[in-house]
């Protein structure tokens, strides 16, 4: 009983080899998948990444204050709360939190947010406690005004 050259002798190991050819094409369909999902996720976040707290800002005609940095946001809403983000701080506290959140750096942008129901003198006084924590860039923030209005002021 012979074998033939071209068959697999199970104990031996000898036999023919295949060779497999490397594929020259590649599969982007994972990529794309994966893309799609992501393009997805952050549609569905990017509108999330606002400032949390909802605040009815006065109108201004002023310029868009432009800058390379982050700024902090420190809002205080109707009520007269503070928020350091969008997280409720007491105002006593809110120097500790803003040295801890920029290590003591002075030149840090921080804007301030004001709903326009609420006191003159209690929008000062938290600027007043940023400012004497020793932060320079401090700034306050309106919404601009619509334009029919601004239209109608310019008449």
């Amino acid at each position: 009983m012979s074998m033939s050259s071209n068959q697999f002798d199970a104990f031996s190991g000898k036999g023919r080899k295949r060779r497999h050819q490397a594929m020259s094409e590649i599969n982007v369909t994972p990529f794309v998948d994966v893309m799609l999902v992501l393009l997805i996720v952050f549609m569905v976040t990017a509108p999330l990444l606002t400032v949390g707290v909802p605040l009815d800002l006065p109108e201004t005609k002023s310029q868009t204050v432009q800058g390379n940095d982050e700024p902090l946001v420190v809002s205080v809403n109707a009520e007269g709360q503070v928020f350091l983000e969008d997280l409720e701080i007491e105002l006593e506290g809110l120097v500790a939190k803003l040295r801890a959140v920029t290590g003591a750096k002075a030149d840090q942008r921080i804007f301030v947010r004001g709903d326009k129901d609420v006191s003159y003198g209690r929008v000062l006084q938290v600027m007043g406690e940023i400012h004497e924590a020793g932060f320079t860039r401090v700034a306050m923030v309106s919404a601009g005004l619509p334009k029919a209005a601004s239209a109608k002021q310019i008449k």
